[in-house]
């Protein structure tokens, strides 16, 4: 199947990947745009593990005001450059992240920032509602894991489904553009205040 340069720059315009990475991901997939939208994906995610020992120490504060005033978050987003720190499309990646913190309430950045005792809690909740679930005891470990999986991914921030798209969530939305600028971009830290709540 072949195609046009206006094939490789509409595919340009929707990922942000260079000329000759769309025009190679169009050879390689035979001129389907969404098989070539999925090559670049894969290749951009492949790209950002690598980046993920860089250092990102330029980058932006950022912050959010909803409800009239009622909520607020401010959140620090990290990169490799000023340039990248300055550029629309990061600019715009903070603004999501900080309106995302704004709806959903996360609770820490990753999952390695929940205490253990908050985990060790949540582990004993869970078992104690197998215990009178009446559920067989062989399988208990089995449900308290999904529990656990799902506990992140309603507390996490990297790992909650993003409000503006839910099928893709904040951890892989930001590995999407970091493979579109190249850089490493973190989420260092958050802070997020509501009305009335210590």
């Amino acid at each position: 199947m072949s195609f046009t340069a206006q094939d490789v720059k509409s595919l340009r315009d929707r990922t942000g990947a260079g000329m000759m990475e769309c025009k190679n991901a169009l050879t390689e997939a035979g001129g389907d745009q969404e098989k070539a939208i999925d090559l670049l994906r894969t290749r951009g995610a492949a790209k950002a593990a690598k980046r993920a020992e860089r250092e990102a120490t330029e980058g932006s504060v950022g912050a959010y005001i909803h409800m009239g005033g009622k909520i607020g978050v401010m959140v620090e987003v990290g990169c490799e450059t000023d340039f990248v720190a300055r550029n629309d499309q990061f600019q715009a990646l903070v603004r999501d992240i900080a309106m995302h913190i704004a709806a959903a309430a996360p609770t820490s950045v990753s999952r390695d920032q929940i205490a253990a005792d908050v985990l060790e809690r949540e582990r004993n909740v869970y078992r104690e509602q197998m215990r009178e679930s009446g559920k067989p005891e062989q399988i208990w470990d089995k449900i308290v894991d999904g529990k656990i999986e799902k506990f992140y991914a309603e507390s996490v921030l990297l790992e909650q489904p993003f409000v503006k798209n839910p099928d893709q969530t904040v951890g892989q939305m930001i590995t999407e553009i970091s493979g579109k600028t190249g850089e490493k971009i973190e989420v260092r830290r958050f802070t997020r205040y509501q009305l009335g709540e210590q």
